[in-house]
């Protein structure tokens, strides 16, 4: 089980080689609540593992509960098993805009990332191990963990759960309109701005097998039409681009 402390949102999480911000550095954060920010707008992930002398990117869902964000998958995977071997990068991205320009040059993208570094871990004990099939659940599916029926030993024996400590982290984002509104190509009569990027949810489909009245639960009804994660500033846009 984690014996980890919490994080306090408020704190600033401490700068490695790895997570200096070196480009655009006024675009990037090491604060803990903006790296909760982004984590808590998705569930979908990227690992990036070197097995074998081959890098493999691979993408998968995430949870998060406290200072540790999980990662669970068979435990055949290669990249799960041999993970804890080597130090990982799991990167999280919302793609919020398109920057469309008055030059090609000045094309760009509104978007919230985040960039975690470290040595996972797999969850051997019980109880822990629950708690981030849990959290994984819970991420994409809020209310579903104790809806649906919990895992078998025989399931809970053929998942590995990889735990990985949000210390090594920096976050960058972008926001708002083009960069040269004001500079001289502001004079080519062409239409610049934003073309919004929005990941909405339908309207739930039922099993066939099902009854064909045989209605969704709210905590799953209750989701058609809410937009995915969205932009802190409530705006798909993005409010400021820095």
């Amino acid at each position: 089980m984690s014996t980890t402390t919490p994080t306090e949102a408020g704190d600033e999480l401490s700068v490695t080689e790895r997570t200096r911000l070196r480009r655009m550095r006024h675009k990037g954060s090491h604060r803990r609540a903006d790296l909760d920010a982004v984590l808590a707008a998705g569930f979908l992930c990227h690992l990036g593992v070197t097995v074998d002398g081959t890098t493999t990117v691979v993408p998968t869902a995430y949870g998060v509960d406290g200072d540790r964000l999980y990662l669970h998958g068979s435990v055949a995977s290669r990249s799960l098993v041999q993970a804890p071997d080597t130090t990982v990068c799991v990167t999280v991205t919302h793609v919020d805009g398109l920057v469309l320009a008055r030059s090609v040059f000045e094309h760009g993208v509104n978007y919230r990332c985040a960039m975690i570094y470290g040595v996972p871990e797999i969850v051997t004990d019980p109880e822990e191990k629950l708690r981030g099939l849990r959290a994984l659940t819970e991420q994409s599916s809020p209310g579903q963990w104790e809806y649906a029926r919990q895992p078998s030993r025989k399931e809970l024996a053929a998942t590995a759960v990889l735990a990985l400590d949000l210390t090594e982290a920096s976050v960058k984002t972008a926001g708002g309109p083009p960069d040269d509104g004001e500079s001289e190509d502001a004079a080519l009569g062409l239409w610049a701005g934003v073309l919004p990027v929005v990941t909405t949810f339908g309207e739930p489909v039922t099993d066939p097998i099902l009854p064909a009245d045989f209605a969704p639960p709210a905590h799953i009804a209750s989701r058609a039409g809410r937009v995915l994660g969205g932009d802190p500033a409530g705006d798909p846009a993005g409010a400021v681009r820095a």
